[in-house]
């Protein structure tokens, strides 16, 4: 019993396959020399190549196709095709060689097969973002940054980014952006409005402190449920987060939270105390008086991304001769993301000699630095801000120095 059962399943199963194939096998015309008539032979499927013709009797024979072989698609080639040879430079194995495939290669990441060869992606240069990303078969495509978005770096993948809009964080538009830089945003100091400055030194110093070192993956999001006071809500969180990179994350929510809460006592000590921290700044600094050349020169010793001419010509005529260096610094700490502005500072004066400054002007910048680096000044701001955010997020091991 058994075995019938099997023989029947067999003969079903034989049944099924014969029917299928034809069905659906593409067919092709063959001369049968024995009984020289002509039929209508089936094709060969994918992975196999054609070993026999079929005749009145049988049908077609195929066989698989050997190691190193393929045929990828219904056909009457008594042989497969040999798959290719190994991927050229700069390529890596898409898909490896089968029965029925080719090997596929492909360009490495960030680049791009033109001919034979695998070319690296376009980068936008400032103003222009990428309207299509590059892919292993495409170089990328930059279209110039439209009204109210702008692109501030020279990226293969960054689209153009939207203004800020500084209403909706509570700030003023003290500088309109345009396709190469976004809106400068401020509270509603006197500087900050006449000039434009972004953030000044004692704010950065005391904005940096709160930055823990390495950062955990929630910081943001545990610092804004520890702060006291009013909170920054999310849309405004989730907007910095998109537009800021993670140092500057800290300083944009720190300065939202301050001027949203700048009538609690603990806010208008802080803003006291950076207040008192700008007066001594101004003290050093605020006689320079530097020419337009100087300004440049002290800017070029800056490391990482230059201020252009027209930046510093702008700051120039926008600011008092006491504000021009306060306002090039915000200039060179928005474009340069995570630098430290104080350490782009001690660089650039290792490198101002070469420039002959007045040696007024180098000991005035020397006595800014180490005032902003005092020991007293770090504990002010540990009292500060420790006591602002409690124990809580003491537990993130913010770092103090």
């Amino acid at each position: 019993m058994n075995k019938l059962l099997c023989c029947a399943f067999l003969l079903l199963d034989i049944s099924v396959k014969v029917t299928t194939q034809d069905n659906f096998a593409p067919k092709y015309l063959h001369y049968d020399p024995e009984t020289s008539r002509q039929l209508m032979c089936d094709q060969c499927p994918p992975g196999t190549f054609l070993k026999q013709h079929c005749t009145g009797k049988r049908p077609t024979l195929c066989d698989p196709c050997p190691a190193h072989y393929y045929t990828d698609s219904w056909h009457t080639s008594d042989e497969c095709l040999y798959c290719s040879p190994v991927c050229k430079e700069l390529q890596h194995i898409k898909q490896e060689c089968n029965g029925t495939h080719n090997r596929v290669c492909e360009c490495e990441e960030g680049r791009y097969l033109e001919v034979e060869f695998c070319l690296k992606h376009r980068s936008c240069p400032t103003g222009f973002g990428v309207l299509h990303a590059g892919t292993p078969e495409r170089n990328t495509i930059c279209k110039r940054c439209p009204d109210g978005f702008f692109s501030n770096e020279t990226s293969s993948k960054a689209p153009c980014r939207k203004h800020t809009n500084c209403s909706a964080f509570g700030l003023l538009l003290t500088q309109k952006g345009n396709a190469t830089h976004d809106n400068i945003c401020s509270g509603n100091s006197e500087l900050s409005q006449k000039c434009g400055i972004d953030v000044t030194l004692c704010e950065e110093a005391f904005f940096r402190f709160a930055v823990p070192t390495k950062f955990t993956p929630n910081w943001l999001s545990v610092l804004v449920e520890n702060l006291p006071g009013t909170k920054v809500n999310a849309e405004s969180v989730e907007r910095i987060k998109q537009r800021h990179s993670s140092q500057e994350q800290t300083f944009q929510l720190l300065k939202l939270w301050k001027h949203q809460n700048k009538d609690q006592d603990m806010v208008k000590k802080i803003i006291q105390d950076i207040d008192l921290c700008e007066d001594s700044v101004q003290r050093h600094i605020g006689h320079m008086n530097l020419t337009f050349q100087q300004l440049h020169s002290l800017m070029e010793t800056l490391p990482g991304k230059k201020i252009p001419l027209e930046e510093i010509e702008k700051a120039t005529k926008a600011c008092k001769s006491n504000e021009q260096i306060l306002k090039l610094l915000s200039l060179w700490r928005i474009k340069n993301g995570d630098q430290d502005t104080l350490k782009g500072f001690m660089h650039a004066l290792k490198h101002l000699k070469a420039y002959h400054f007045p040696k007024t002007v180098t000991q005035s910048l020397k006595k800014t630095i180490r005032f902003l680096h005092s020991f007293t000044m770090y504990r002010l701001y540990q009292k500060l801000f420790l006591e602002m955010i409690g124990n809580q997020v003491q537990s993130v091991k913010i770092s103090c120095l």
